[in-house]
């Protein structure tokens, strides 16, 4: 399997509804926009082997969502896939981005169905998956650990620096990306990781509100995942693929970092929906 060689992302803050986020931009003119959230618990470098593929496509945005990768946690009321959902329709407002076309892997993927089932006339399509969105919740390894904890001072209580860096090996070495290994690894230290685990704590009572939800969806959505993931099991995907009125599904030769392990396969039918593979299965 090639894999695309990784582009250095340039990135800035920028204050949105009262929240300072961390977010790369390509600025180009164009009529087609991507917005892409960064999936947990890494930050937006980790689109940097897709990101030469997606951006001549249009004008491409790329962010850690509150909570996550390097922006504000001051807010912990948005630190919820409802909340964040309704978050990401003022930033698309006041950034200017129309109705762009939104990349959500792993937490991304609650975030931009929430976002779809609200204000609809906000997004054009959704690429999501690796997100534990199935109800009832099937979840496994950390991932399952974190989401039952009792209290969130469990998770504050473990060594954080020494567990991101182990779970985000395989999509970035430490001896093969040192600088994007520490990128993912300092934005959850010193308490940080505990913090942003707010979201996934949220989905026991809030993914049966989404699962009412995703009949309803209109906006065409493709699930690209990868059919290894221990954290987020293939079941969460196909959950989706069955509930969703216009939806296509790709497994992928993956565990759950399917956007760094088969980057070129997620890719290119990546750059193939956003071209117009959307429209095939639109209303």
């Amino acid at each position: 399997m090639s894999v695309p060689e990784a582009v250095s992302i340039q990135t800035y803050f920028r204050v949105c509804d009262g929240v300072r986020v961390r977010y790369a931009d390509t600025r180009a003119e164009s009529g087609t926009t991507v917005l892409m959230l960064a999936p947990w618990p890494e930050s937006l470098l980790a689109f940097r082997r897709i990101w030469g593929k997606v951006t001549p496509l249009g004008r491409v945005v790329a962010i850690d969502m509150p909570g996550f990768g390097h922006s504000d946690q001051h807010r912990p009321e948005l630190i919820a896939p409802d909340a964040m959902g309704g978050f990401l329709a003022r930033l698309i407002d006041e950034w200017g981005l129309g109705a762009p076309h939104v990349v959500g892997p792993d937490v991304g993927a609650a975030a931009a169905l929430f976002l779809a089932a609200t204000a609809p006339d906000r997004v054009t399509s959704l690429t999501v998956g690796g997100g534990a969105v199935r109800y009832p919740i099937d979840a496994g390894g950390a991932l399952k650990d974190v989401i039952e904890a009792p209290d969130l001072d469990v998770i504050r209580a473990l060594d954080a620096r020494t567990n991101i860096g182990y779970a985000v090996q395989a999509g970035a070495g430490s001896d093969s990306e040192p600088e994007v290994h520490e990128d993912y690894v300092s934005a959850y230290d010193l308490g940080r990781f505990a913090e942003s685990a707010r979201f996934v704590r949220h989905y026991p009572e809030q993914n049966p509100v989404l699962r009412d939800l995703l009949p309803t969806i209109t906006t065409p959505v493709q699930i690209l995942a990868g059919k290894g993931d221990d954290l987020v099991p293939w079941s969460n995907n196909q959950f989706l693929a069955d509930n969703l009125p216009h939806n296509e599904a790709h497994p992928l030769d993956a565990g759950h970092f399917a956007w760094e392990e088969a980057s070129d396969e997620y890719a290119r039918l990546l750059v193939n929906w956003i071209s117009g593979g959307y429209q095939r299965v639109g209303a």
